[in-house]
């Protein structure tokens, strides 16, 4: 199956959460205060092109706990912001120094440096804003805010691109290559899908399936990420490729070959299946996604 192909299955499965996301997404976006400009900056990144897949893991885990889709809603709101505040900041010429995201000039391109500085920490601020106007529970709030700030923060995403930046300059081995997959990426990943069983009141068992997914899945994501950079194109992914080989970055396909990482992804995904087994036949939607998108390093 082609990139393209997978793509296109891919979009077909997640639609229609993602269009529950869009549209809650530009009510929140439309209501802000602040500065026209920055407004704006704020909806041409987080409204930009993309498949919402940590919304989408957020709705489907929901789901397949039997929960009430409100508050997994507006956590994946919130998650999406957060993720597309990391984007606007990796963009930026002292980060990834890229021109090019989702299909599209990146926010600094067109709103200069300052103002997509000030974009991200405000889509950031504005998150957890969102999580304490929409979720009623105390109790709840307070739990999905210890999983975003883990995820999110020195101890995941954070941590990770430091790592990341780090291993560019000093050079690193498979155990910081682990700790870069994991933090950068896969802890939100895996946030996502703990938050989705979470808003649902999940069982012990249930929380647990769906972490070890998560867990599995964000760090396959990656690796495909890696993956892509070398073997696709600008047009099928949204953004430029190539780049991480150029700057020698630490990855799967540089340390082990690409074969080894294709081989990674594919015993992750099995990972992924093996740990939706407690769900049942409520884990085929996210077995499916998890299949897909490791179609996509084939």
């Amino acid at each position: 199956m082609s990139q393209i192909t997978t793509n296109s299955t891919l979009v077909n499965l997640t639609r229609p959460y993602a269009e529950m996301v869009e549209q809650k997404l530009k009510d929140y976006l439309s209501k802000l205060n602040g500065p026209s400009k920055l407004v704006e900056a704020m909806s041409y990144a987080g409204l930009g092109p993309g498949k919402r897949l940590r919304p989408v893991l957020v709705l489907m885990s929901n789901e397949a706990c039997n929960g009430e889709s409100g508050p997994a809603l507006a956590a994946g709101c919130a998650i999406e912001m957060i993720h597309a505040y990391s984007l606007v900041h990796d963009d930026l010429p002292s980060m990834d120094d890229d021109n090019l995201r989702r299909g599209r000039p990146t926010c600094h391109k067109v709103y200069g440096e300052a103002m997509a500085i000030l974009t991200g920490d405000a889509l950031l601020t504005e998150a957890f804003g969102i999580m304490a106007k929409e979720i009623e529970s105390a109790e709840l709030l307070k739990s999905l805010i210890n999983e975003l700030t883990e995820a999110g923060g020195a101890s995941g995403m954070v941590g990770g691109q430091a790592a990341d930046i780090t291993a560019e300059q000093d050079g690193g081995d498979a155990e910081m290559l682990d700790y870069i997959h994991s933090h950068k990426t896969g802890k939100l990943i895996r946030a996502c899908c703990r938050i989705g069983a979470l808003t649902a009141g999940a069982s012990k068992e249930e929380l647990q399936a769906l972490s070890d997914y998560g867990e599995a899945v964000g760090m396959a994501f990656q690796i495909i990420d890696d993956l892509l950079d070398l073997n696709s194109s600008a047009e099928v992914v949204g953004k430029n490729v190539g780049k991480d080989n150029r700057a020698g970055k630490l990855t799967y396909p540089s340390l082990l070959g690409s074969e080894a990482a294709r081989q990674k992804v594919r015993s992750l995904s099995e990972q992924a299946e093996a740990a939706l087994e407690p769900l049942g036949k409520r884990g085929k939607k996210l077995l499916s996604l998890a299949q897909m998108l490791a179609e996509r390093a084939a």
